[in-house]
């Protein structure tokens, strides 16, 4: 489903977000006071404009409330990024998204409405730190309230060539498998029946120790 997106600041992470989302078929305006920034993007972007997004009359005019999400990802300047945040919110935007250079930022953004805060450098890193420590753990998805999905490869002879109820995940691990990818075919909510191969990688969800605690097993029994 094609939404609207408006990106505020085109920087290494506004760009590189501008360009996954266009190559995902959204419909994206750029938004930066720096006009070499816009020039670049002018052929990417669905739409890219010259403005100060501190100015609430530029905010006004571009008419943001009508898009589904904008995403402030101001880089070092934390006081425009914060002041931004807080002319979105006062103008009726939905959905404001920002970008914290670090936990103090990340507070002041959630305190004056940002309805997400998001720190790229931290979360990538963690997700490395993860993927460094359980290699078999190929992505995990914090849903919150302690709840996580997690893409698991089967990488040993004990947990292959078995069906899901030979498995019992769901008994003995607390986790509930909800897809299979086998051979690049991807199967959503396999049969009982199904068995996992070798190189198979399932996506299960659970509580953060489950998925943590049957990658651990996975590891351990290689």
């Amino acid at each position: 489903m094609q939404q609207t997106f408006a990106i505020i600041g085109l920087g290494r992470f506004g760009s590189s977000l501008l360009e996954d989302l266009i190559n995902a078929n959204q419909e994206v305006l750029a938004i930066d006071k720096d006009p070499e920034r816009v020039e670049d993007l002018m052929e990417v972007a669905t739409h890219a404009v010259i403005a100060d997004a501190q100015e609430e009359e530029a905010l006004t005019e571009l008419d943001l409330t009508s898009f589904d999400h904008v995403i402030v990802c101001i880089g070092h300047n934390q006081q425009a990024s914060i002041l931004t945040t807080i002319l979105l919110k006062d103008l009726g935007v939905s959905n404001v998204i920002a970008k914290a250079e670090n936990k103090l930022h990340a507070r002041v953004l959630d305190k004056v409405g940002a309805d997400q805060v998001v720190r790229p450098e931290t979360e990538m890193a963690q997700r490395l730190a993860e993927q460094l420590m359980s290699p078999n753990l190929l992505s995990f998805i914090n849903l919150g309230d302690e709840v996580a999905v997690g893409e698991i490869k089967i990488a040993n002879l004990r947990f292959s060539n078995q069906t899901i109820t030979d498995l019992d995940i769901r008994k003995k691990y607390g986790l509930t498998i909800v897809a299979i990818k086998s051979q690049n075919k991807v199967t959503v909510s396999p049969d009982a029946d199904t068995v996992v191969q070798i190189g198979d990688i399932i996506t299960v969800i659970g509580t953060h120790h489950d998925v943590q605690r049957f990658e651990e097993v996975l590891d351990s029994a290689k």
